[in-house]
């Protein structure tokens, strides 16, 4: 059995895995609010202290176990990046009493995940050349804003490789978009990331930037509905279904310039096979996404846009693709230190 978490910024998912066929199957998974929780150990406990349809849990049965974060790990360790954790594998080992964990990379789990989807959940918001192979790349706006880079390894498969690409600098590209970069630079007393436009947070702030700098209208029973709601949801709701031009005019500058971003990601990998976006925003503003800004803003790269228009977008729809990255990656590698695949063994007939 193998454990495997995707830590976000404002929730904990928790899933178990098992084999069959060769395929990973879901056992129990579960949604924890991360701040209400000192440690991610406290978390993990509550989940592992719970019962199974099959009755309580024999800790035993968890092989390994691997946990998606978001930041950089080094030498096993991790701050992470939108959450007051500091996270050790040796720790977590000792405290969870698994033999094999491990720390990785939310995008790099995500990476690992995309092999692991069935073809009903992946959306294709552009076809491209749909036969290329080669490097990809992956975007993932959600609490912040998350992006990888899937090489290619020329025979095989893709290997993740994770980066903090999400806080470089942002590229402002027209007159909207330097007035956005103003309004925040002011509001944030000083530099701004791609992160604080393209993502959870950035979309209250270009919903800030439309009323406090263009002025647009903000009605009563939106204001309600903010107040009372999670504002991202509210946003894109009111966007989707056109309810609110000021909600339609924040996702349109928050859809072209996410596809700026993932655009730029395509040329410096050079992303023939394809870029992915990930997280949880994505699949609930499709519409949005299908409008034009992103695919506009995605191949507006001058004499680059021929390049651009032959890379295939996708849109991961399953949520649970961290967690079926990090099982892959638990099983992998703690079938390379104990010399026993539950994969493999799950493919015997």
């Amino acid at each position: 059995m193998i454990l495997a978490g995707d830590v976000g910024g404002t929730k904990v998912h928790l899933a178990l895995y098992n084999f069959e066929g060769g395929r990973l199957i879901a056992i129990r998974d579960q949604k924890y609010p991360a701040h209400e929780f000192a440690s991610l150990e406290d978390v993990v406990n509550d989940f592992l202290s719970q019962h199974t349809d099959a009755g309580p849990l024999n800790r035993d049965d968890v092989k390994a176990a691997c946990f998606g974060c978001p930041g950089p790990v080094r030498d096993g360790r991790i701050k992470l990046t939108n959450l007051p954790w500091s996270l050790d594998v040796r720790e977590l080992a000792l405290s969870l009493a698994v033999e094999h964990i491990f720390l990785i990379n939310d995008l790099e789990a995500n990476g690992y995940g995309i092999p692991e989807l069935s073809a009903d959940k992946i959306f294709t918001l552009h076809d491209g050349d749909a036969s290329s192979v080669g490097h990809r790349g992956l975007i993932a706006a959600g609490t912040g804003l998350g992006e990888a880079m899937l090489i290619w390894d020329g025979k095989l498969r893709h290997v993740p490789i994770p980066s903090e690409g999400g806080h470089c600098d942002f590229a402002a590209r027209d007159e909207t978009e330097i007035a956005l970069l103003q309004y925040l630079h002011r509001t944030l007393n000083g530099r701004v990331s791609f992160e604080r436009v393209v993502s959870g947070l950035g979309i209250k702030n270009v919903y800030a930037f439309c009323k406090d700098d263009r002025r647009m209208e903000e009605p009563a029973w939106l204001v309600e509905r903010l107040t009372n709601e999670d504002p991202n949801a509210v946003i894109g709701e009111c966007a989707e279904d056109g309810s609110s031009p000021i909600c339609a005019e924040t996702m349109r500058i928050f859809a072209s310039a996410y596809g700026a971003e993932a655009g730029n990601i395509a040329l410096k990998i050079l992303a023939t096979g394809g870029i992915y976006l990930g997280g949880g925003i994505a699949p609930k503003i499709l519409k949005t996404l299908k409008d034009g800004a992103f695919m506009e803003a995605f191949t507006d790269k001058g004499r680059m846009q021929p390049i651009l228009e032959a890379i295939p977008v996708r849109v991961i729809l399953d949520d649970t693709c961290a967690l079926l990255g990090a099982a892959a990656y638990a099983e992998a590698r703690a079938s390379e230190n104990s010399g026993h695949s539950e994969r493999a063994a799950s493919l015997v007939i």
